[in-house]
């Protein structure tokens, strides 16, 4: 469905070339806002996707390949944007990396690289993203946490880490800007079936002998009761929602959508 709702807005999604982050930025597409992807992927493979929203739905959309750990290039990033759309209205944090390690067998490398690019890059997208929307008296921070940012699992020690970081974060920016129509939330999803999800289910059906069905299902039982994946497209819905004057007064909150991960 095409609306009109973030029309003459411009977001800037992370990690947007794939998976939860693609989802995001098609939504917000959808409302017509103009995007700025950022990722890394086959530039062919990018150039198609940034094609598809405009053709799909009327949009503007650019790419910036900056790498999420590393601050300069994240300054550039904001700073292209800013000069190609002349303000980013909604920022999207969503790029992220995972690594599976107890903790004393964790490559430090590993716990640096995931720091930095599921936890400081929001940082630093935000603290550039904020003047402007604050002198505009409009924007959206929303920041694409986990489940893990609010339980726990073995094995994800870095990855906990950050998305407890993330809503951490999500929380206090928006108390800092509770005063201004700058609103600042998380996005909690449980098992999504993006590529990364994908080549776990993978590894799963190869291990232990099962189909690929059954190797998603065992997936699901672990952790999430609705034993359903939940969609990058339901997440752009909410993330809709949360741009939208309906969710202006939703600050600070963590909301997960995780098919009752949560709840146990």
């Amino acid at each position: 469905m095409q609306g009109t709702l973030l029309q003459g807005k411009t977001a800037l999604v992370t990690g947007s070339t794939s998976g939860i982050g693609l989802g995001i930025a098609r939504s917000l597409a959808a409302q017509g806002a103009n995007i700025v992807f950022n990722g890394f992927g086959d530039q062919a493979e990018i150039e198609a996707v940034q094609a598809r929203v405009k053709a799909d739905f009327g949009v503007d959309a650019a790419y910036h390949g900056a790498d999420m750990s590393k601050p300069a290039e994240i300054e550039a990033m904001m700073q292209y944007a800013a000069g190609r759309f002349g303000a980013v209205d909604i920022l999207v944090n969503n790029a992220g990396i995972q690594y599976v390690a107890s903790v004393e067998e964790f490559p430090v490398e590993k716990w640096d690289a995931i720091i930095a690019i599921n936890l400081s890059s929001a940082f630093h997208t935000t603290r550039l993203a904020l003047p402007a929307m604050k002198a505009r008296n409009w924007g959206r921070i929303i920041n694409v946490a986990s489940v893990h940012g609010l339980v726990g699992s073995a094995q994800k020690s870095a990855y906990v880490a950050a998305k407890h970081g993330i809503v951490g974060f999500t929380k206090v920016t928006a108390l800092e800007n509770a005063h201004s129509g700058v609103t600042c939330n998380a996005i909690c999803p449980g098992w999504v079936l993006t590529p990364l999800v994908q080549k776990q289910v993978d590894a799963r059906a190869s291990q232990q002998g099962l189909s690929n069905e059954e190797a998603k299902r065992s997936l699901l039982s672990e952790k999430q009761p609705s034993g359903e994946f939940v969609t990058p497209e339901q997440l752009g819905e909410l993330a809709v929602f949360l741009c939208s004057e309906a969710g202006s007064q939703v600050r600070g909150v963590a909301w997960n959508m995780d098919g009752g991960w949560a709840a146990q």
